[in-house]
């Protein structure tokens, strides 16, 4: 750049710019490069860009396809590049995702790895493993602290029934990346001892949630990624009815949190979509094909930046092919995203682009 423009305005132009404008810049001076790879600078770069990572399944031929990356925004899904995910990632095993920031998690490996698609670069390191996986389960979550920038991975080990000998069977470590170590969690106020947590969690705002149960009903349980803090928020009676069969999903609606709730009307699926607003839910609307009898819904995918819900639609007619596409609840309109041409799983998960582990 310019030795007129002071180096203040430079640093806030590119902070701006696109990561694959930046991976170019570093390449142009060492003082482009020792600016960008600054931990000040990586730690406040927030892409403007935001991205939909596509994984499909293949339910016929029983193989995950190329996944694909596509930029959200009024192009959907025009600008698509593909993604090679690290080499010993199994199918399916997301934990989830924060920051721009990918975990997965192989059980059998025990071994778990943070992935960063805009640069490409991957974070492999051990989980330790429960001496007793009859007596234990293992619940492993992901987050980026929000003051630190710090990737984090809790691991949550609960046992599957009471043991006189085990003063608590709630027992969290947690691994950072600036340090490399896992360590106990800061806050030793863990949640009832009747609670068991479900694997599908979301990061908002900071905090990681898990969908949970008491055996009685459903709740939600938090973890303040900063303060290393649980937390229990109850649900309303019409979300915390318990059925014994699991009917409801979290996920990540613009920046705050949401939660799904599956059913059935005129013989057809539906979902009930509520959103938490000042620490209590509103049901916002339903997702359903009332105008679009073809088709059926099979599954919520997840959200676009827009607030769109990303479905999996099936068609009608014998022989038909799943659909990924996009539900606008104002019109009750589909938009097709992706059809892969054979009966098809799909996986979708929004992130933005980061710096980090650069």
């Amino acid at each position: 750049m310019s030795d007129n423009i002071p180096l203040e305005i430079q640093t806030e132009i590119m902070k701006r710019l696109p990561v694959k404008s930046l991976l170019r810049f570093r390449s142009i001076s060492k003082s482009c490069k020792s600016l960008i790879d600054s931990s000040d600078f990586i730690k406040h770069y927030v892409g403007q860009q935001q991205h939909l990572l596509v994984r499909c399944y293949d339910c016929v031929a029983h193989f995950e396809k190329q996944p694909m990356s596509i930029v959200d925004d009024d192009s959907l899904p025009t600008q698509t590049a593909s993604v090679t995910l690290p080499s010993f990632v199994e199918y399916p095993n997301l934990i989830g995702t924060s920051h721009g920031l990918f975990c997965f998690y192989g059980p059998s490996s025990g071994r778990a790895v943070i992935f960063n698609p805009c640069i490409r670069t991957t974070l492999a390191f051990a989980v330790p493993r429960v001496t007793n996986d009859r007596l234990y389960r293992t619940v492993i979550g992901f987050g980026v602290c929000r003051h630190t920038t710090d990737p984090k991975i809790v691991k949550i080990t609960l046992t599957k029934k009471s043991d006189r000998h085990i003063n608590s069977p709630w027992q969290v470590g947690v691994f950072t990346v600036s340090t490399s170590t896992w360590r106990s969690a800061y806050s030793t106020n863990l949640p009832r001892n009747s609670i068991s947590i479900y694997m599908n969690q979301v990061v908002v705002d900071g905090c990681l949630y898990w969908l949970a149960s008491d055996g009685c009903s459903y709740l939600i349980v938090s973890f303040d990624l900063t303060s290393e803090e649980f937390r229990e928020v109850n649900l309303p009676d019409s979300l915390a009815q318990f059925h014994g069969s699991l009917a409801l999903c979290l996920y990540k609606l613009r920046e705050s949190l949401a939660v799904i709730k599956d059913g059935v009307e005129a013989n057809k699926r539906v979902y009930h979509v509520w959103m938490m607003q000042d620490g209590s839910f509103i049901k916002l609307y339903t997702i359903n094909t009332s105008h679009s009898p073809d088709v059926s819904i099979l599954r919520v995918c997840g959200f676009r930046k827009t607030g769109q819900p990303l479905i999996e639609l099936s068609e009608a007619h014998p022989g038909s092919t799943s659909i990924l596409a996009a539900y606008d609840p104002y019109s009750k309109s589909f938009t097709n995203i992706r059809n892969d041409g054979n009966y098809s799983s799909y996986s979708v998960y929004s992130y933005m682009e980061t710096l980090l582990l650069l």
